[in-house]
């Protein structure tokens, strides 16, 4: 009997050149959002000196971007399946374009913070798009493997980022040409997403566009279907309500995000507060030589999430995400007993990004399995939406905690914030799995 669903297609199918320049092209497209998402970290130092703003000021520019991806999730995760996931994508990078160029243009905090919400909201719906671009265009055999590289590619950016702004931009230039040169890099994407990215076929089909459908099968040198199975959910325009909703994605919805949410409190508590922490813990190091942990914290995620991939595809997506979620809130909480040399804090931040960020894989590897083609994006958006609330008020809790109890009780809060991950891990336990369109439970 011919195949009428082009994901069996796909699924079953070999891997071609043009389906590995896609999954590229999403790593590329993660990795230009790790950078464009610390990009006001780098220039923290000389937009302080410059505008004399201390810190306070200094961090409402630097939450804004995490707050602008949140409502991106939510709000364009949805235009990814209503209007297509490369629309969706050109789109955000126009966006992030403009909000990474206006913010070189910036004088004063306000018109700062509002272009950094800007770019925030861009990168938001790209997370949600390049997701789903890279679960619908691989086969069942290198789906979770292009994933977790998909996912390194976040601290990639991160990593390359860091080098290129304190090894060039920040030494040559000063910092506006931190946002001018990630605004130059997300101009260069936009023709190259447009060229090399066809919409998937998964979109196509719920859309009931068999000539679409045939045109990506087509550029990935797979058989073309003569026939569109009918398809229920290809009536639904997808929306939040919709995963809210129904019956059985509304466990998985929930799940899902608040399991991510409590995750990102404890992962951003690293990301933000190490390069502190290690300047002002006794004996005390260099502002260069402390931001030097969160270029190793990315190292180590990058590692995490890559090698996750091989262990998901071997182990399945449940299991070793929880494992993952446990040793990341052991490395936090031993994190907080404090380190005597600057290698000591390298290697700390290398194996809390390791775990912490492979657990993440596992996330982004269940939002694929966990939402049918009709509403990823929208679950997909939805979920890092309400993740980002954990991101964003993770420095808050942390900054809150430091001035309550104290700056010399390391060990006291890191081990609070780690929570964050195991309240991830039992959420996590409860979630169900997707297998094609039919709920299972994990296990």
């Amino acid at each position: 009997m011919a195949a009428t669903d082009p994901r069996e297609v796909i699924d079953s199918g070999g891997m071609s050149a043009r389906q590995w320049i896609v999954v590229i092209l999403m790593i590329l497209l993660n990795a230009l959002d790790g950078f464009d998402v610390l990009s006001s970290a780098f220039a923290s130092p000389g937009i302080s000196k410059e505008w004399h703003i201390d810190r306070g000021a200094l961090g409402i520019v630097l939450s804004a971007e995490l707050v602008g991806m949140g409502f991106g999730s939510v709000l364009l995760g949805g235009a990814a399946d209503k209007f297509g996931r490369k629309g969706t994508m050109l789109a955000c990078l126009v966006v992030m374009a403009i909000g990474m160029y206006l913010a070189s243009t910036a004088h004063a905090v306000a018109p700062m913070v509002a272009f950094r919400f800007l770019t925030g909201i861009g990168i938001g719906g790209m997370l949600a798009a390049t997701n789903a671009v890279c679960a619908e265009s691989t086969s069942n055999a290198s789906r979770r493997v292009a994933t977790a590289a998909y996912v390194a590619g976040y601290p990639l950016g991160a990593v390359v980022g860091g080098f290129v702004a304190q090894g060039w931009l920040l030494v040559v230039y000063d910092w506006r040409a931190v946002f001018l040169f990630g605004a130059a890099v997300t101009a260069t994407l936009i023709p190259l997403t447009l060229l090399l990215v066809p919409e998937t076929a998964a979109y196509q089909a719920t859309r009931r566009n068999l000539a679409g459908v045939n045109r990506t099968l087509a550029a990935f040198g797979l058989p073309q279907l003569g026939e569109l199975a009918p398809v229920v959910a290809s009536s639904i325009k997808p929306k939040v309500t919709d995963i809210l909703s129904n019956r059985q994605l509304r466990p998985v919805t929930l799940l899902l995000a608040f399991g991510y949410m409590f995750h990102t409190i404890t992962f951003y508590y690293i990301l933000k507060f190490a390069v502190t922490i290690v300047h002002d813990y006794p004996p005390g190091y260099s502002p260069a030589d402390a931001a030097s942990v969160l270029t190793w914290a990315n190292v180590g995620g990058m590692l995490g999430s890559f090698l996750f991939g091989f262990v998901m595809h071997k182990f399945g997506i449940k299991w070793p995400t929880v494992i993952m979620l446990a040793l990341g809130a052991v490395a936090v909480v031993a994190f907080g007993l404090g380190r005597e040399t600057l290698a000591g804090w390298q290697w700390a931040t290398i194996i809390t990004g390791f775990c912490t960020n492979a657990a993440i894989t596992g996330y982004y590897a269940a939002y694929s399995r966990g939402f049918p083609a009709y509403a990823r994006g929208a679950g997909t958006g939805f979920v890092l939406g309400v993740g980002r609330l954990g991101a964003a008020g993770s420095p808050l809790l942390a900054g809150a905690l430091f001035n309550w109890l104290g700056k010399e009780q390391l060990l006291t809060v890191s081990s609070i914030m780690a929570m964050g991950s195991v309240l991830s891990l039992i959420l996590f336990l409860m979630l169900p799995e997707r297998e094609g369109d039919e709920v299972v439970k994990a296990g």
